[in-house]
């Protein structure tokens, strides 16, 4: 399973976008980015919301959180 910085710089890359071009989509600068592809900050919601929308995904595809098929009200299938 990839990480939430694994994921940021993965889409990032796969839309030809450098650090400082999402830098300046987020309003920060690309220092901070990069701290926020390498997990030393962490990414603040009102980043997350508009990388969502940057690229046109949910946030559970970063979150880890899409909901499981196979799960009913909290009972795990084993």
């Amino acid at each position: 399973m990839q990480t939430i910085q694994q994921k940021l710089r993965g889409l990032r890359e796969d839309n030809d976008l450098t650090q400082t071009q999402v830098a300046q989509i987020l309003g920060t600068s690309q220092t901070m980015y990069a701290r926020y592809e390498r997990g030393a900050n962490e990414l603040p919601i009102r980043h997350l919301v508009t990388l969502c929308r940057l690229y046109n995904i949910s946030a559970d595809y970063f979150l880890g959180t899409a909901p499981d098929p196979h799960r009913r009200r909290g009972v795990e299938k084993r």
